[in-house]
C-alpha cells in the first residue's frame, strides 16, 4: 500500500498544477477561522460578529465547519480527474503497466491517494474545529467537547465517496474537462429521477427518499445544512423549522456502497479497455 501511495504522490508533486491545487484544497478550510473572526460594523447601528453568536461553540462547531469545508472539495476533484486525464494523455498508464504495475494496483494507487488526502483534510478540519471551539466556547467537559464528532467521519466518507466518483468519471471519459462536466450531467439526472419519483408517488417527501439513494444526493445528505439548526438554537420557539440533522448509519452505508461500486467499476473499465 505504501509503495503504491508513494508512487502516486511522486507523480502529483512533480506536476506544478497539481501541487497548486492540492495546496489550495488544504488552505481553503482555514477560511472558516477567518469567518469566525469577522467583525462588521453596520454604520454604527449594530456590529455583526459571528464568533460571539454561539455558532462556533461546541458541539455545533463540528457540524458547521464540516459542512462549509466540504464545499471546497471541488479543488481536489480537479486533481483526481487530472490524475487520470494525464495518465492517458501522457501515455504513462501504459508505461506503468509495462513496468510491472498490475491494473488492480494502478486503481488501488489512485484510491489510496484519495483516502490519504481525505484523511489529511479531515485531520485539518478536526484541528480547526478544536481551536475555534476552545476559543469561543465555555464548555470544558471532555464528553461535551467531542460530542457530535461523527460529523468528521461523515466528512471523511463524503470526500472519499465524491473523489471515487470523480475517479470513475475520469476513467470513463479519459478527459478532465469532460469528467467534471459529467458531474453536472449527473446532478441533472438525479433531479430528473426525483421528478419521476414525484410523478409516481405524488409526494415530495417520498421523492426525496428515492433521491437520497443516488450518488451526489447521498453524499450531500451525510452533512445536512446547518442554517436551520442555527436558527433553532437562537429561536427555540420556531418549532416549525425543526429537522433531523444527525448523521445516520444508513447514510454512511449508502455512501460506502457507492464508493466501493465506483472503485470496482473503475477497475473493470481499465481491465476491459484496450490501452
Amino acid at each position: 500500500m505504501l509503495r503504491l501511495l508513494q508512487l502516486e504522490l511522486q507523480k502529483l508533486l512533480l506536476n506544478r498544477a497539481s501541487k497548486v491545487l492540492i495546496f489550495i484544497s488544504f488552505i481553503l478550510p482555514f477560511f472558516v477561522i477567518i469567518l469566525s473572526s469577522i467583525r462588521i460594523n453596520f454604520f454604527g447601528f449594530f456590529v455583526l460578529e459571528l464568533g460571539h453568536y454561539g455558532i462556533f461553540n461546541f458541539p455545533i462547531v463540528w457540524h458547521i465547519t464540516t459542512f462549509f469545508a466540504s464545499q471546497f472539495k471541488f479543488f481536489f476533484a480537479i486533481v483526481v480527474v487530472s490524475m487520470i486525464g494525464n495518465e492517458y494523455s501522457n501515455k504513462t498508464i501504459k508505461q506503468n503497466l509495462i513496468d510491472g504495475l498490475s491494473k488492480k494496483e494502478f486503481i488501488l494507487s489512485k484510491f489510496y491517494t484519495i483516502v490519504f488526502f481525505s484523511a489529511v483534510a479531515t485531520i485539518i478540519i478536526f484541528l480547526i474545529c478544536l481551536c475555534i471551539g476552545l476559543y469561543y466556547s465555555s464548555i470544558d467537559q471532555f464528553n461535551l467537547i467531542f460530542r457530535e464528532t461523527e460529523f468528521l467521519l461523515a466528512y471523511f466518507l463524503k470526500l472519499v465517496g465524491f473523489f471515487s466518483l470523480c475517479l470513475f468519471l475520469g476513467m470513463l471519459v479519459k478527459r478532465s474537462a469532460f469528467a467534471l462536466g459529467s458531474l453536472f450531467i449527473l446532478y441533472i439526472l438525479e433531479w430528473i429521477v426525483f421528478w419521476g419519483a414525484y410523478k409516481v408517488f405524488d409526494n415530495a417527501e417520498s421523492a426525496f427518499k428515492v433521491k437520497q439513494f443516488l450518488p451526489l444526493e447521498s453524499m450531500y445528505k451525510l452533512i445536512d445544512q446547518p442554517i436551520q439548526r442555527i436558527v433553532m438554537s437562537k429561536m427555540p420557539d420556531k418549532s416549525e423549522i425543526a429537522y433531523d440533522f444527525a448523521v445516520h448509519w444508513y447514510e454512511l452505508v449508502i455512501v460506502m456502497g457507492w464508493t466501493a461500486l465506483f472503485i470496482f467499476l473503475s477497475y473493470r473499465l481499465l481491465k476491459k479497455r484496450d490501452l
